[in-house]
């Protein structure tokens, strides 16, 4: 059973989606998180809105098409334990079609945003892995939507493994006020995959403590597969892995903040953790898996990753936004183009360890 903030797998579902977690859901004003689950041969449209979206398979693999001629071809995966995945960008302002000719369950990250940026594929192979930690607070962090990684207008997403018996999420940070150079305001959704063992699915735990703003936050909470826990503001950490059974969490990020980057704060009683770090060695589980050679990184045009045939592109909508008539269209001389953005922890000037 889950509360205001921790919603139990199933508590968020709505219409085809298993998590259909929406601005207005969660009672914020930019991150969203939908998971859809597409039988073999299934297929699925919607309508991006206000909100730019990555399609970041969890399992499976499958076919990414927009009303503005793109065809993406996603390679996906087996699961979120075996591998890194490929995935796709779509903007605001355009109709989408995922199709899967084995089936699979993809996730679709969100971010209400005001600016239109081209549709565009994420190679598996570009995506930088990281080890963050030392000793039994070593965890894996795949920055497929990092700040300083892949342009997007406000989203922020990234995925984080934990091997069974481990913290991530530590020491506890928030980001839920404005400071420049210091802290940025985020919402944050969690979601949760538990790896099974022995025959059991396995549970993980989340705290989340109130940081003196916003709403309050205060989660204690046991975490399966399927669950999400919402973080509007707060002290979030640790997320803790029962032994035996490794933890995938995706984190999707937004917020007001003119630039697009991830700045943190430490809990003042447990910052300190980090001068230990340097005396441990890195768990010698991680990494859990590499990103692959890119010569294996997209399958091959026409097929999804079960080499199922894929259904043709939707047609392009004449003068509407994503349509080559448009200037909203990434192809039209007047489209302002990807940002600029600065890098904040996952790029290569960040400091070595940060807390998610």
């Amino acid at each position: 059973m889950g509360t205001e903030f921790h919603l139990g797998a199933g508590d968020a579902a709505a219409g085809p989606y298993a998590v259909d977690i929406d601005p207005e859901r969660a009672g914020w004003g930019y991150s969203s998180l939908r998971v859809l689950d597409l039988p073999p041969g299934g297929h699925h449209s919607f309508a991006t809105g206000d909100s730019e979206w990555i399609v970041l398979p969890l399992s499976g693999g499958c076919t990414v098409l927009t009303d503005g001629g793109d065809v993406f071809e996603l390679t996906g995966r087996e699961d979120v334990f075996s591998g890194v995945t490929d995935f796709a960008y779509v903007p605001r302002d355009a109709q989408v079609q995922i199709a899967s000719g084995a089936g699979g369950r993809f996730a679709l990250t969100g971010a209400r945003c005001a600016r239109r940026l081209p549709a565009r594929y994420g190679a598996a192979s570009d995506v930088p892995v990281e080890l963050r930690g030392s000793g039994s607070c070593s965890r894996q962090v795949n920055n497929f939507g990092a700040a300083g990684t892949f342009a997007c207008d406000k989203l922020i997403a990234v995925e984080v493994l934990t091997p069974g018996g481990n913290w991530s999420s530590y020491p506890p940070h928030k980001h839920d006020e404005c400071r420049p150079g210091e802290e940025s305001e985020l919402e944050e959704i969690y979601y949760f995959e538990i790896e099974a063992a022995h025959g059991t699915d396995g549970v993980g735990y989340q705290r989340v403590s109130p940081s003196g703003r916003g709403r309050g936050t205060d989660v204690l909470a046991e975490v399966r597969s399927g669950d999400a826990v919402l973080i509007p503001d707060g002290w979030h950490g640790p997320s803790i892995a029962a032994p035996g059974h490794a933890m995938y969490y995706l984190n999707v990020m937004a917020g007001p903040g003119e630039t697009r980057e991830w700045l943190i704060c430490d809990h003042p009683e447990h910052g300190w953790i980090r001068g230990t770090w340097p005396e441990q060695p890195v768990d010698p589980r991680l990494p859990r898996y590499e990103a692959p050679a890119p010569e294996a990184a997209q399958a091959s045009p026409g097929s999804d990753a079960a080499g199922a045939p894929v259904a043709p592109a939707s047609p392009t909508v004449p003068g509407t936004a994503g349509s080559p008539g448009s200037p909203d269209h990434p192809d039209h001389p007047d489209h302002p183009g990807p940002p600029d953005h600065p890098g904040p922890p996952g790029h290569p000037d960040a400091p070595v360890g940060d807390a998610r």
